[in-house]
């Protein structure tokens, strides 16, 4: 087969590369990315001498450019990560989210229709449902909870959900949507937290927590996102949505104290700052649905997962160290000096 991921540079979409090309090694894979801040090229650099991987930038906002491409091609399948991911950025600057999230996703259905793709995916997140209360460990999100967004970032990728159902319905789009939790892992841009606080404590700086760090996250290893997304695309039902989630709750502050354990650093370290507009309290989903249709279950546990994210980013200094530079820097400023 044929397949188009787009957003392949970053975090997630370069990870699932990796996954695909070594269980799938028949397949032809065309990585397609428009290389800003957070998309790097170098992240693909193990893929680069494969003969059935191709390399494409590209911006899924471009309408001639896609459709030139999917005329040309010909994609049995594609899978969607492009998308504005930072939630302080979304708040800072929401235009851009819009117009990438939404219309970009938009771009790519409709190539997707007019050029016969047998299978489009849409990566989508948890953040779409809102927040669920601190004290009530019972509530889980689940395929049915309503959308309640609390940012721009995810209000343009409920959007975006709500676009490939509209398609799914009105024009027949042959199409599936998958909701995750936080993902960790290898190559994570770091504005995101777990590479943030890992890289500031390798260098001995502040530990930037929101709030009083009591905000609860459910981490899924991005392996096991990969293994997920690999599932619905090739077994799951047309017109589906999945909830992939992780089972591994923990508060910001817990993990914190957890990297600066493994580091060796001083708990001092930890700096409490403003906290974010509209910060939503807890996240954590029931993957029920995708477990009981296609057998998936998370296969990774935080403990054992974070060590092995530690020590890639330790092992991967240079890669951190050339990441981290100019426009980021500049970010990085903004969002958290001076708080």
């Amino acid at each position: 087969m044929k397949i188009l991921i787009t957003g392949a540079a970053g975090f997630i979409g370069s990870n699932f590369m990796y996954y695909e090309m070594q269980k799938h090694p028949q397949d032809d894979y065309y990585a397609l990315d428009k290389l800003t801040y957070a998309g790097n090229i170098k992240n693909l650099d193990g893929l680069k001498d494969h003969d059935n991987f191709h390399f494409l930038k590209m911006d899924i906002g471009d309408t001639e450019g896609i459709d030139a491409l999917f005329a040309k091609e010909r994609f049995d399948i594609v899978i969607n990560f492009a998308a504005e991911t930072h939630v302080d950025r979304s708040i800072a600057d929401p235009s851009l989210f819009l117009k990438t999230n939404i219309l970009g996703t938009a771009n790519l259905m409709d190539a997707a229709l007019k050029y016969g793709v047998k299978r489009y995916h849409q990566v989508s997140t948890d953040e779409v449902y809102g927040d669920l209360p601190l004290g009530r460990k019972d509530l889980f999100f689940t395929e049915e909870s309503p959308i309640r967004t609390s940012s721009p970032y995810s209000a343009s990728k409920a959007s975006a959900d709500l676009l490939v159902m509209a398609y799914m319905r009105t024009y027949g789009l042959p199409a599936s949507i998958s909701r995750c939790s936080n993902n960790y892992g290898p190559y994570q841009f770091p504005e995101k937290f777990i590479p943030l606080i890992i890289n500031n404590a390798r260098h001995d700086r502040p530990l930037p927590i929101y709030g009083t760090g009591v905000n609860v996250r459910d981490w899924l290893y991005v392996d096991d996102h990969s293994e997920a997304i690999d599932l619905i695309v090739r077994k799951g039902k047309e017109g589906s949505l999945y909830n992939v989630g992780g089972h591994n709750e923990k508060t910001n502050i817990e993990i914190a104290k957890i990297v600066l354990k493994e580091l060796g650093k001083s708990e001092a370290l930890i700096t409490f700052v403003a906290d974010r507009k509209g910060h939503d309290l807890r996240y954590a989903i029931d993957p029920r649905k995708i477990t009981t249709e296609l057998g998936w279950k998370p296969k990774t546990k935080f403990a054992d997962g974070i060590k092995k994210t530690i020590k890639w980013y330790i092992d991967n200094s240079k890669w951190l160290d050339d990441v981290v530079s100019g426009e980021y820097q500049n970010y990085y400023a903004r969002m958290y000096e001076g708080r």
